[in-house]
């Protein structure tokens, strides 16, 4: 039996936050994805590019926790932009070693089926359109969607590929596979 919770992942600028929008308006809970809201406060505390220290995924691993355990009683269908296993994803795309305490959480999450088996794997629109947090040509983000995809497999998700298009249909896509 599953959970409820959902995740939707691909690359930055792919259309997970409009998408998460989308169903949040059709009545579904949904939570941020937590990498910009730490990468946002920290360039509101003056720190320009908080992904070059080596504690950042481990913030986005803590947010990440704490946003899903103070979700985790509801029993309604929630939808999360992106989770742990895209921060390994992200701790591979940036070179870095994956830690202890994102590989204490990925264990979590997986022990305790926290997250469904199917996750859905929202497919890049052709283009990267760089924001303050997203900092990354459209030939990168190829390179982090890749990651994002072998990463998702090697732990044994099964990706519902959400094909570039049209915001509503890619809304009701979603919301067809996860309806009650």
């Amino acid at each position: 039996m599953g959970s409820g919770r959902y995740v939707l992942t691909g690359t930055p600028g792919a259309g997970k936050t409009s998408i998460l929008r989308g169903l949040a308006e059709l009545g579904y809970e949904v939570v941020e994805e937590a990498a910009t809201a730490v990468i946002a406060r920290a360039q509101a505390q003056g720190e320009e590019e908080p992904w070059t220290r080596a504690g950042f995924a481990d913030e986005i691993v803590e947010l990440q926790r704490q946003r899903q355990l103070e979700t985790c009683a509801t029993g309604t269908v929630q939808v999360f932009d992106r989770s742990p296993v895209c921060t390994h994803a992200l701790a591979n795309y940036l070179g870095r070693p994956v830690s202890r305490a994102l590989t204490e959480e990925i264990e979590r999450i997986t022990a305790e089926e926290i997250y469904e088996r199917q996750v859905f794997f929202v497919r890049n629109l052709g283009f990267c359109e760089p924001t303050a947090a997203r900092r990354i040509t459209f030939q990168e983000s190829l390179a982090f969607e890749e990651l994002h995809e072998q990463s998702y497999r090697a732990f044994g998700y099964e990706l519902v590929d959400v094909p570039a298009g049209d915001l509503a249909y890619r809304v009701a896509a979603v919301s067809s596979v996860i309806g009650v």
